[in-house]
């Protein structure tokens, strides 16, 4: 088993607290390998806090239950209980954590911020359908009269 806590950067103007819309119905995607073969999965795989399978010959479930393809080990994954982390503009351009992973089987490699995010102005003002999928997002605040945007986003995953 291994603690994996997946960090984001961005640059952020004029915005702060950059966090997923949905709480615990936000789809994540991520890239997922396996620890046995090191095969990774060709495709994203998606999880949600609010959904979990169960274990094979297990009394135990999980956010993601995988088979990988090639050696036909099964793997799982599972959100560690605190919510995920606003990233805020103090943060901006360096790495901060979002959310935490317990990981038995499988190692998760890559992050496509996908789905919708929110931010906040300098006003307070919330804006909701932050779509991050073009790594920038341009935006008005009416409030506080000046353009906000969110630009080079970037991710990884290390131990925790």
């Amino acid at each position: 088993m291994v603690f994996l806590k997946l960090e984001i950067k961005a640059e952020l103007e004029n915005v702060t607290d950059l966090a997923p819309t949905s709480g615990d119905d936000f789809q994540y995607f991520f890239k997922v390998v396996c620890n046995s073969c090191h095969e990774e999965h060709p495709k994203y795989v998606t999880l949600k806090r609010s959904e979990t399978r169960n274990i094979s010959n297990s009394r135990g479930s999980a956010h993601l239950v995988w088979r990988c393809g090639n050696c036909k080990k099964e793997s799982s994954a599972s959100f560690v209980a605190e919510p995920a982390k606003p990233y805020s503009a103090e943060s901006n351009g360096q790495f901060s954590t979002l959310l935490k992973m317990e990981c038995r089987g499988l190692e998760f490699t890559g992050f496509a911020p996908k789905g919708q995010w929110t931010c906040k102005g300098e006003t307070g003002y919330t804006f909701f359908d932050v779509d991050l999928e073009d790594d920038d997002w341009v935006d008005y605040d009416e409030k506080a009269k000046v353009d906000v945007r969110i630009s080079n986003i970037e991710s990884q995953w290390t131990r925790a």
